[in-house]
């Protein structure tokens, strides 16, 4: 190789160097610029994210530049890429505009000072995340956060080993039970949280405008024991149930009177002939309380005042079977037909035919948030079940709109009531506080340690709720988790994080079930890595949460794709498990992953333990 060749090569690798050097100049100029032109902004900033807000501008001034080129050509230098630059943008541009430079002339590298430095910006990540949901697990850096069933209000037991099992913050949503019912909850984890010497803190779920589908008429009022059977249709065994005038959690009921519970004194079977007439026998395992444990071998129907008999001729003093809960009809829907959305609150019915088969009556159910009818368009579409269902509104009324079913789950799809409604092509404004998250907060400011709050949308909710919260003298008494499900509230995140980091502590749960129907499937994976990255530059908690090990806590088996979400969740500062009969298990298992993958990811950082063998 000629000298001239040698100085032309040099040349081209100063002229490399020199333009990614004006790029980065570039970009911190800019960045320098916004930030000083965000002043207003950055002064209703809370003491405590001033820096984080800074940082927050930096990126998204990094964010509008395509970096693919530069992080290429860093990467062949063996160089900062950038990509995991969120917590601390202008110490990572600085510090690599400082090595280019001292590449470029030969030079000692300067430290970039005066900055945010790396390790201060991933201490608030840390730091942030302990104060608004408590200290972290031993040997995991994720806090789990599990949604209370019912149960947990009578059951300390169940709380006291959520907790034991690694449990860090109790989820009490107000879209279910009541506030005599979140109490209790609320002291079985107080309880069982001191007799561990644990730190457990209650989060709260306001219930939010969730727009969802109305009242069905009711069906009859019939029970159906089905014992588990084989593929063959063989009874594998039978089933357990309980009888007695209360019901017990977790088990079919049949419900009898207090006066009839000492005729089943000394009987070990119960015959009837159930709603088919078919004959049937239960058998009495033993009595627990104020009922019966028993348990049934034959799929049997029964129904309210539906007789059982002592002896198998069916004689002797009968026993009434109790009041049975109706039945819920679910409308049946498929692809092609028609359902007609009612803005007033008519009991739903399912389609009516005559023996012809001709249609008689359309199918058709209410919507619980009438205000929409006057924010959607023909044409758009609109989502029922969590995406299940799928329609386009053929044409909207004063009374009503009409919709075309175009997807249905399996060819026929069960439309129940209380159902989420999705309009994702539509822009609504329905959003904020409603009249029961208002009374509801009464309760949770008094009693929470967090607040999750619901489908925020937009600066102007946040901002809602806030104002209640001083209200009642406790907005800076109480960390705020902003749920994020819809495009609205994804588009409009950066805005939305400046107006919560008002306060201290602020998180943000990706609340990826709405969210992903509202984006697209083919998008959710793009949206969630977008919120993690636009939480980490803000330096904001952030939830991971839906579905987590959702087939484990419900049936005890989980999939191959759950254990890889769970994997993919490490990233995330906690994540939510749903109720579930099998949650123990859940928490358990959840538990045991982060663990185990706490030596292979700091954050969003990718790390390289020692190579191990794979072992039980």
């Amino acid at each position: 190789m000629t000298k001239a060749s040698s100085k032309q090569k040099l040349t081209k690798k100063e002229v490399k160097i020199k333009n990614m050097l004006a790029q980065v100049n570039s970009i911190i100029k800019e960045a320098v610029a916004f930030e000083s032109a965000s002043k207003n902004l950055l002064s209703q900033i809370h003491p405590r994210y001033q820096a984080s807000a800074k940082n927050l501008l930096h990126y998204q001034v990094l964010r509008r530049h395509d970096l693919s080129s530069l992080q290429q050509k860093l990467g062949t230098m063996g160089l900062s890429r950038l990509a995991k630059a969120q917590s601390h943008v202008m110490a990572s541009l600085k510090t690599n505009r400082a090595i280019l430079k001292s590449i470029l002339t030969h030079t000692k590298v300067k430290k970039a000072v005066g900055e945010l430095s790396f390790k201060k910006g991933n201490r608030l990540l840390q730091e942030n995340a302990k104060n608004l949901l408590g200290y972290k697990t031993v040997g995991r850096r994720t806090r789990i956060m599990v949604t209370m069933p019912s149960e947990a209000a009578d059951n300390y037991q169940m709380v006291h080993d959520m907790i034991e099992a690694g449990m860090n913050c109790a989820r009490v949503n107000c879209a279910h039970d009541n506030a005599e019912a979140w109490d209790k909850m609320i002291a079985n984890v107080r309880k069982a949280a001191e007799a561990l010497g644990k730190d457990c803190k209650v989060a709260m779920d306001l219930a939010g405008p969730k727009i969802r589908t109305g009242a069905i008429e009711p069906g009859p009022r019939v029970l159906k024991i089905r014992p588990a059977k084989d593929v063959w249709g063989n009874i594998k065994r039978a089933l357990e149930i309980w009888i007695g005038p209360e019901a017990r959690p977790g088990m079919l009921h049949v419900p009898i009177s207090e006066d009839d519970l000492p005729l089943l004194e000394g009987q070990s079977m119960l015959y009837l002939k159930d709603t088919r007439g078919k004959k049937r026998k239960i058998k009495l395992i033993q009595r627990e309380g104020n009922g019966y444990l028993a348990s049934c071998a034959k799929t049997t129907f029964v129904a309210t005042n539906l007789l059982l008999y002592p002896s198998e001729e069916l004689a002797g003093r009968s026993i009434v079977i109790g009041e049975l809960p109706s039945q819920e009809l679910p409308l049946l829907l498929r692809v092609g037909d028609q359902l007609r959305l009612d803005k007033a609150p008519i009991i739903g019915k399912t389609a009516q035919y005559n023996d012809a088969g001709e249609l008689l009556e359309i199918a058709h159910i209410s919507c619980r948030a009438p205000a929409i009818f006057e924010e959607v368009e023909v044409g758009q579409r609109i989502l029922f079940d969590d995406g299940k269902i799928e329609g386009k509104i053929k044409s909207v009324n004063d009374t009503h709109m009409m919709i075309d079913i175009v997807q249905a789950a399996a060819g026929l799809a069960k439309l129940r009531a209380e159902k989420g409604i999705n309009l994702p092509d539509s822009q609504l404004t329905i959003s904020g506080l409603t009249d029961k998250d208002k009374a509801d907060l009464v309760f949770v400011a008094t009693h929470a340690d967090v607040i999750n709050f619901s489908f925020v949308n937009r600066p102007e909710d946040v901002t809602e709720l806030f104002d209640c919260l001083k209200d009642l003298k406790a907005r800076d008494n109480i960390g705020v988790v902003l749920k994020i499900e819809t495009q609205s509230g994804f588009n409009c995140l950066p805005d939305i994080l400046f107006r919560a980091m008002e306060v201290y502590p602020v998180g943000v749960m990706i609340a990826r079930g709405d969210l992903a129907i509202e984006s697209g499937w083919s998008n959710i994976g793009r949206v969630q890595e977008e919120i993690l990255s636009l939480c980490q530059a803000a330096h904001v908690t952030d939830i991971w949460a839906t579905q987590v090990l959702e087939s484990l806590a419900k049936s005890g088996l989980p999939s191959r794709a759950e254990i890889t979400d769970a994997v993919m969740s490490q990233r995330a500062d906690c994540v939510m498990l749903n109720k579930g009969p099998y949650i123990l298990q859940a928490i358990q298992l959840l538990d045991t992953i982060l663990k185990d993958m706490e030596p292979y990811r700091d954050k969003n950082a990718p790390l390289s333990p020692i190579l191990a063998k794979a072992s039980l």
